[in-house]
Formats: structure tokens, sequence, C-alpha cells
């Protein structure tokens, strides 16, 4: 065979479109083999969690930072319980008895022997022994133990909690209120959020309804999806106990989990139904489906990870874990669409209905109705309605110039909770900065005298004279008389900007100052420290990160559809997007707009990880609808040589179940802002403003006015790209491509097996092969120039 050396040649990988349609037909044909695997995993993993149970941490590590060296330093020179000191707050009303008095008083030493007695306890502090002064407000009706654990923060569970409480009964009758704060509080304040993933489902369940009209078409979706929800909350919350997961990773993963693996279920489904609709048999289509739609979701799904993954460069054990959980998520979601879904598909093949097939667009049955006339009407004045999308998205990504990282802390948590209560009473009692102490460290080159050391004196000194600074305590000198450690309690509560100001300023003048005679070398740490750190850190890291998530989804769209121009397209107008999704971000939480329609008392500030974890998450999100509406597209452009045309009818064709898709993961992130964890709210009402904004601003507006715009021109390759590109077939339109449009016979070729006997669809691929198609492989020939397909445009 001859090959035109100026002719494009595309690179088909066969053996990857077999290799979908060989697992999809393996599982459709071996339904209950499937079905007991996903099950015994279940139980497998349910097994595995009822013995050692799901853990969350919200320990912040920042490995080189000044406060992670503070935290090391003083673990080494002041080994102490391993989850540190944990506030047991109490309280009495203010006509009841003084903590001061005799009774109450007796009552709380007797609590304090008890709760000595519960297993983990290694310690107990009285608030009337404490070395540095009584824990005993100056009114007599706030007071707190400190109970240190032999456990750290995620080994930390409600029924410790619980039996820690129980033992301060003695307090308890004599009038005096226990509340736990610290992790003790955390452990019983974990979010619940079973009830948002309810009431996504119920909507996800009234759209498929709706779209569908059978109960069991729109049920297949919801199963799989509670499935994969299972199996990864399961998955992710083993994983606690190898790295530090927090609480709102969990959540997370759950809510990205049940929206992909509904979304990418229903795409599948439609596909099926198609098939179907063609006379193809249940089990062949649900191969079929799978070596289709089933490979654009798999895709879909890699593009999502292959996101979360550049949150890699952040170098942070606490961004790695908020990836790694909605990574997992989403990778049991494309198992379940690539395994469990054919197998149902099989099963109840004569339940699901069929749908008739999508028209020839060069025939009397194109596409018709809302979405045709909405793209002919942007189709014809493309202009117009481009500048209008952007207009409203850069509306919308406005107040994201003022978006600035923040620190939440107790005070944010929901009123009644016991973290709430016991922040709100230490600081009524002792001042806001009681919740967030920093703790100085500093290592000196020779053994001080003793307490009263010059050196020492002036660092104490230095820091009691610092504007911001409310008290130090005294001076604690280690075994070996080298390390001294200061605990300082800011005038602010831990998450005001001014407690970060003051750990810059201690940083940056105070104890340099301080140590600059040979006084050894300090280090600022405590959570309000480590939390800066973690900002800085974070702000640092953000375009490198940024600029790896934007790379790797233009490539991704690059390799896809094979088209500089359009890869770089769905990045910049994926940015945009984002940004929207940030500015709406800023106006409601850290401006506080319609925060109490949301169940917030007001303004909160946002946390550095945020803005990042959802960039990456919406950056792999959109890859999923951009996917499957350019596929259409460029479909119709091979098949009508047209680009206008190509973007209406790809636009018409895919308009309704991409709004469907978006409309499921809209109301299931939605669900979420019930939850009382500002984080959660905040990641729900993100993600749900980007892809509500995607899906009708950006897929309704502006790519089909920019691809209008670009026209033959958005097609584009240049040669030597074109040989090393593969043509990866994301929604593997060869297997489905109708006899009718495949031209004149050429060759049969060989047929593909379809499975074991007893299925009696038809074989796929088994029909004639399309003209300037290779008779062994399909792959198109350029030397023969296909009949209903134009060249792409090269240089």
């Amino acid at each position: 065979m001859v090959i035109d050396s100026g002719a494009a040649l595309p690179r088909r990988t066969e053996g990857e479109d077999r290799m979908f349609l060989a697992l999809g037909r393996w599982c459709a044909h071996r339904p209950k083999r499937v079905l007991a695997a996903w099950l015994l995993l279940l139980l497998a993993l349910g097994g595995a969690v009822l013995a050692y149970g799901r853990v969350t941490s919200e320990a912040v590590r920042i490995p080189g930072s000044d406060s992670q060296a503070a935290l090391d330093t003083a673990a080494r020179a002041f080994p102490g319980p391993a989850s540190g000191n944990q506030p047991l707050v109490l309280h009495t009303a203010a006509d009841g008895p003084l903590l001061t008095g005799e009774t109450a008083r007796a009552a709380v030493e007797r609590s304090a022997r008890a709760v000595a007695d519960v297993p983990h306890v290694v310690s107990v502090v009285s608030p009337y022994d404490r070395p540095g002064g009584p824990a005993v407000a100056a009114d007599g009706h706030t007071a707190y133990l400190s109970v240190g654990l032999d456990v750290t923060g995620r080994d930390v569970t409600p029924d410790l909690t619980d039996r820690i409480v129980d033992a301060a009964a003695p307090a308890r009758a004599a009038g005096v209120e226990v509340t736990p704060g610290g992790d003790l509080a955390a452990a019983v304040d974990r979010p619940d959020t079973g009830h948002s993933e309810l009431i996504g489902l119920a909507a996800a369940a009234v759209v498929l309804l709706l779209g569908f009209r059978k109960a069991a078409a729109a049920g297949l979706p919801l199963a799989i999806g509670i499935a994969g929800l299972a199996v990864s909350l399961a998955a992710v919350g083993l994983a606690g106990h190898l790295m530090d997961m927090p609480s709102s990773g969990t959540t997370i993963a759950a809510m990205i989990g049940l929206g992909v693996g509904i979304d990418y279920t229903l795409f599948s489904l439609t596909r099926f139904r198609e098939l179907r609709g063609r006379g193809t048999a249940a089990a062949e289509a649900a191969a079929l489906a799978t070596a289709t739609a089933g490979k654009a979701a798999a895709f879909a799904g890699c593009a999502v990870i292959a996101a979360l993954a550049g949150l890699a460069l952040g170098g942070l054990p606490l961004l790695q874990a908020l990836a790694l959980a909605p990574a997992v998520a989403v990778l049991v979601a494309v198992a379940a669409t690539l395994t469990l879904l054919p197998a149902l598909l099989s099963l109840l093949g004569r339940f699901l209905g069929s749908a008739p097939p999508a028209a020839d667009p060069a025939g009397s049955g194109r596409p018709t109705g809302g979405w045709q006339r909405l793209a002919e009407r942007v189709a014809a004045r493309p202009w117009r309605h481009l500048l209008a999308g952007l207009a409203l998205l850069l509306v919308l990504a406005a107040p994201a110039a003022g978006l600035a990282f923040g620190q939440l802390d107790a005070g944010d948590k929901p009123a009644g909770s016991a973290s709430r209560t016991a922040y709100e009473r230490l600081s009524a009692a002792f001042g806001p900065g009681v919740n967030g102490p920093l703790q100085v460290t500093d290592t000196l080159p020779t053994a001080p005298a003793g307490p009263q050391d010059p050196r020492i004196t002036k660092v104490s000194t230095a820091l009691a004279h610092t504007p911001g600074v409310a008290s130090v305590g005294p001076a604690q000198i280690s075994a070996d008389a080298r390390t001294v450690r200061w605990q300082v309690t800011p005038t602010t509560a831990p998450g005001d900007p001014d407690t970060a100001r003051l750990v810059d300023t201690m940083r940056a003048r105070v104890l340099p100052g301080a140590t600059a005679d040979g006084a050894g070398t300090a280090h600022v740490g405590g959570a309000p420290a480590a939390v800066a750190d973690l900002n800085d850190r974070l702000a640092d890291r953000l375009p490198a990160v940024i600029g790896v998530v934007v790379a790797v989804a233009g490539l991704l769209l690059l390799a896809a559809f094979r088209s500089p121009l359009l890869a770089l397209k769905a990045a910049v107008l994926n940015l945009l997007s984002v940004a929207a999704a940030y500015g709406v971000l800023t106006a409601v939480f850290q401006w506080g707009w319609g925060a109490r329609a949301i169940g917030l008392e007001g303004a909160v500030p946002v946390p550095g990880y945020v803005p990042l974890l959802m960039f990456a998450v919406l950056f792999g999100l959109s890859m999923d609808y951009e996917v499957f509406l350019l596929t259409a597209v460029r479909e119709r452009y091979l098949e009508t040589g047209d680009g206008r045309r190509a973007v209406v009818l790809g636009l018409a064709s895919t308009g309704g179940i991409i709004t469907s898709a978006a409309l499921i993961m809209v109301s299931v992130f939605l669900a979420y802002l019930l939850s009382d964890d500002p984080v959660v709210k905040m990641f729900g009402t993100g993600l749900a403003a980007a892809v509500a904004l995607d899906v009708t601003v950006v897929r309704g507006l502006l790519v089909p006015t920019t691809m209008t715009l670009l026209g033959d021109r958005g097609w584009w390759l240049p040669r030597w790209l074109d040989r090393i590109l593969p043509d990866l077939d994301i929604e593997g339109a060869a297997h489905t491509r109708p006899a009718a449009d495949a031209g004149p016979a050429v060759d049969a070729g060989p047929a593909v097996d379809a499975g074991p006997a007893g299925d009696a669809g038809p074989k796929a691929d088994a029909g004639p092969a399309a003209a300037g198609e290779r008779p062994d492989t399909g792959e198109a020939d350029p030397a023969v120039p296909h009949p209903a397909r134009p060249a792409l445009p090269t240089p």
C-alpha cells in the first residue's frame, strides 16, 4: 500500500479499543461473577471498617517550615502526651457556685482523679495546680482541666470523649457544666453528611426519572453511585490510619464520587439505550457501551485524577490527603462504570427500555428542538454571544481579586457544638488567644545557668513587650538544659489575621533581635503559626500547581481531539469558569453575601487549600463535558466537512444529556450545603457554581461561539504533531458507526468474537469496512479518501 507523504495518518489505538470492548463483553456475559466480586469487595471493606474504624485527623504538618521545626524541637526536648494537652472546660452559671469555692473545688479534684483512671489518659492537670498559675477565670466561673492522652488526634474516638466526660460526674453533680475541647470535641463534632447524600440521591432520582421515564433506568445510575460511594468512603476511611486525613476529605470524596459515579453511568446508559434502539442484544449493547461511553468515562476520570495528582507539587501532606480522597472516589466510579455497569446492563436490559439512535446529521432526521434553536442562534451571531458570555464570567470573577487565604478556628463551628461552646467559654474567661497559643522554642549553644540566665530573660522580656501578646508563660528548660520553651498567648483569636501578623513579627524582628548575641536558634510554632505557614506555602506553590494542572489538561485534550487551538481554547475557558467560581466563593464566604442563607452566621475566612483543591477538581470535571461535546462536534465535522454546521449539530445532540448530567452534579453539590462544616459548604457552593456556569455559559455560549469563529482553523494540526499524536477515538465511534454510513464495501475483515454462545446480538466491527479504511485494522488509509470525511486542515 502506498502512503501519500502529504496526507495525515491518524494512529488508531486498536488494542485499546479492543481492550475496553473485551472487558465490557467479559462482564456482560458473566454478570453474576462481577456482582459477586463487587459484593465481596464491599463486605471486605465493610468488615475492615468495623474492625479498625474510619479515622480522621485535623493535624497539619508543613515539612521544612518554621512551625514544624518548633514542633519537632519541642517533641524531642519535652516528651509528653501523644496528643498534647486537651482542655476539659468547667463552667458554672453566673448565679451558680464559684469554682474557687470549697465544695466546687473538691468536686473538680475528684473529677480529675476519675478522669486520670480512664484508659488512654496519661496525665491530668488540675486548674488549681498548673505550673504557670491557676487556670481559673477571674470571676471564678470558668476553669479547665488539661488532659493528656497516649493516642494521637486521629485515634481519639467519640467513645473516649464520652468516657472522659462521664468520669467528671462529681463536678457535674456539684452544678458544674463539663465541655470537651480540642481533639476531644472534634471527635464528637465530626460532621455526619448522610442526610446530604440522601438529598443528593433524591434530586438525582427526580432528574433521571424525568429523563428516562422508566424506574429501572432511573434507578441504575443511583445503584452504581451508591455502590461506588460505599467502596470509596470505606477505602478513604481506612487510609486515615496511614496518613492524616481531614474529616472534610471524606466528605469531599463522597461529594465528587457520587456526582461522577452517577454522571458516568448516565452517559453509558444513554449509549446502551441507543444501541438497543438499533436492535442490538442487551449483552452486546452493554459491551459496546463500555467500549464507547465507558471509554470516554475512563478518559474523563483519568483527567480528574491527573489534575488532582498535580497537587502533589504542593509538597504538603494535608494537600496530598485532600487530593487522594476524591481521586480514590473517581477511580472507584470509573471501575464501577467499566465492570459493574455492563453486568447490570446485561441482566436488566429488558427493563431499561431503548431510545432511537442519533439521527444522521445529513439526513432529514437531524436533531431538532430547543438546543438546536439555541445552537443556531448562537452560531448566527457568535461575537454578540461570545462577548455576553465573557462579560458575565468576568463580572462573577471580579471578587476573586480580593480572595485572601485565612484560617478557620473553633469559633466558626456551628453554635451548640462542643468545639464552639468550649471555644466561647475559654475566650470569654481568658481571652480569645487562649484557644490558639503559640509555642516558642530556642535551642541554646551552651547550657543556661537557670531560668534567670540573661539569654532566657532577654527572650522572655522581648516576647512580653511585643504588641499583640497577652501573656508569656514561664520559660521551661529541657532535661538536657539545651532547649527552652515559652507559651505565648496572643490577644487575638487563632483565626484572626492579626494573629498571623504577630507570628510574622516575632519571626522577623522580635526573636532575631533577642537572640542576636548567640542566644541560640528560635522557632515559632503552635496551631496559628502552622496554618500561617500552610497558607504561605500554598500561595508560593499555587502558580506551579495551576501551571501543571492546565498543562496536563491541555495535553489530554490535545491527544483526544488532535487540535492545538481547541486544547488552548478549552484551557482558557476553564480558567475563566474557575475564576468565576472563585468570585462566588469570595463574595459568599469572605464578604458574607448570602452567608446566612446557607447556614452561616456571617463571613468566614477561606483556608488556602480550598481554592487549590477546587481548582484541580474543577479542571478535571470540566474535561467530562468538554470531551462529550467536542467528540460530538468532531464526529459531525468529519462527516459533513462544515465547521459551523458541526457545532450546531454537536451542541443540539449533546445539550440535553449534558444538562441532565450537570443538573445531577449541581444537585449533589448543593445538598452538602446542609453540612455544618464551613469547608464543606465552600466546596459545595464553589463546585455547584462552577459546574452550573460551565454547562450554561461555557458549553452553551463560549465553546460554540469560539469554535464557530475558528471555523476549519479550529481543527488545524501541524504535520509533525500529527505524526506523533495517537488517535484516541475517545467515544469509540468506530464501534457504533451505522452500516448505512460506512460507504462502499471493501472487505468484511475478521469478525470480532462476540463472546460466549447465546448472545444473539450482532458482532461488532464485522460489517463492511468503510471505503478508505484498512481491511485488516479499520484504520483510515490516507491514500484512499473517505467519501464522507474531509481532510483536516494542515499547514
